[in-house]
């Protein structure tokens, strides 16, 4: 397993996501060839807090114009991250 900070890119700080933090479900972009297990992992060494269950999204890059030319935005990888219920809230998200 390589540095968990590497697997772990950013939080995702939406409507939707914000909502479902009250029920310890925490959403994260990750590094597209995690596995769940490894992303498992990364969460519970960088905050400390025991993972339930990990549900893993691939998104291609949407087709956008840039004047004659099509190109596309990045791809990326989203892990729906629940804790189990007798886990700590992660404290990164406390003040949002």
């Amino acid at each position: 397993m390589t540095n968990p900070h590497d697997i772990i890119i950013k939080p995702v700080v939406t409507e939707k996501s914000m909502a479902d933090m009250t029920d310890k479900i925490y959403t994260f972009i990750v590094c597209k060839n995690a596995n769940k297990t490894e992303i498992k992992k990364a969460v519970e060494a960088i905050f400390e807090v025991k993972v339930d269950r990990v549900n893993t999204l691939n998104y291609d890059g949407k087709v956008k114009r840039m004047g004659r030319h099509e190109g596309r935005t990045a791809s990326f990888k989203k892990a729906v991250v629940k804790l189990a219920a007798d886990s700590k809230e992660i404290e990164f998200f406390q003040g949002m």
